[in-house]
């Protein structure tokens, strides 16, 4: 019998399941304060909005999700969020103001969708996305005996 300590298994699950070629997931778990997080719900709608006035629905998922790890304790009312694709740079933002205009969010949002690998350089974002940038992530790749997958 193995008597190694185990892992708690994370409730609710922390999956998302992606319906889109791109999401964008929006932190909506505070455990700061040990509640859901009433600015990542108002920026979840709000996003959601603005991706599908700018045409962008069919390209962008916008989720909510549990907690992202990159949020600032002392900045009670900002937010995380990442945008993710297969194939693609996964990058993560913090401190965004959800009471701020969206107009940087979805700019970024054409511009991942534009590139093939979503890598860019910190200067091409939006300067409010630029100044909070937490991660760029590589693209995973999987590599098998019959060769890469990604």
């Amino acid at each position: 019998m193995d008597d190694r300590p185990r892992r708690p298994v994370g409730t609710p699950a922390y999956s998302v399941a992606q319906s889109a070629p791109h999401q964008i997931l929006v932190c909506k778990a505070c455990k700061h304060k040990g509640s859901q997080c009433e600015p990542g719900f108002a920026l979840l709608k709000k996003l959601r909005a603005a991706i599908a006035a700018a045409g962008l629905g069919d390209e962008f998922e916008v989720s909510g999700t549990a907690c992202l790890a990159g949020c600032v304790p002392d900045h009670g009312g900002s937010c995380v969020l990442g945008w993710r694709a297969n194939g693609k740079a996964t990058w993560l933002f913090g401190d965004i103001d959800p009471a701020q205009p969206v107009d940087d969010l979805v700019a970024f949002a054409r511009l991942y969708a534009a590139l093939e690998d979503g890598w860019m350089s910190a200067k091409d974002c939006p300067p409010r996305l630029c100044d909070n940038t937490l991660a760029r992530i590589p693209a995973a790749m999987i590599v098998t005996l019959a060769g890469p997958i990604q």
